[in-house]
């Protein structure tokens, strides 16, 4: 491809486009995502016990979690559990239809759980459900 400057001489285009940069800048933008979407992914680690009967969450809700470490959290922010219906009462408007589920790791003492729970239903929260796994078919059969 030709053109004319404005002194009136014909000259070339480089017609070669560098596209090394470009590469350079996807390749990079690659690397970044596929490091830092297994860190956004990732929750609070809590190793639910099993159960037979398990319903599964289907909407969008509200979840309490207590850790191996016994912290506790709502959603993924950590909270204190004097602070927990206020907090609670901050999320929710209306605690009487809003369920809730409380995911607690089985190494947790049962007193830590019957806390959780006791500050829950004290905040007015009646709907209070716990989150389970089911079993494996593996582990039923032993």
């Amino acid at each position: 491809m030709a053109f004319t400057d404005t002194n009136g001489r014909t000259r070339s285009s480089l017609a070669d486009i560098n596209i090394t940069p470009l590469v350079d800048v996807v390749l990079v933008l690659l690397i970044i995502f596929m490091i830092t979407a297994p860190v956004l992914q990732s929750g609070i680690d809590v190793d639910v016990p099993k159960t037979r009967t398990v319903r599964e969450i289907t909407e969008e809700r509200i979840v309490i979690s207590v850790d191996s470490k016994q912290r506790l959290f709502i959603g993924n922010e950590p909270v204190n559990i004097h602070e927990l219906g206020a907090r609670l009462h901050q999320k929710i408007r209306d605690p009487e239809n809003q369920s809730i589920y409380v995911r607690c790791d089985k190494e947790v003492p049962y007193g830590v759980l019957a806390a959780v729970m006791d500050e829950t239903k004290a905040a007015g929260f009646t709907k209070v459900a716990l989150v389970t796994q089911p079993f494996t078919e593996n582990a039923s059969k032993n």
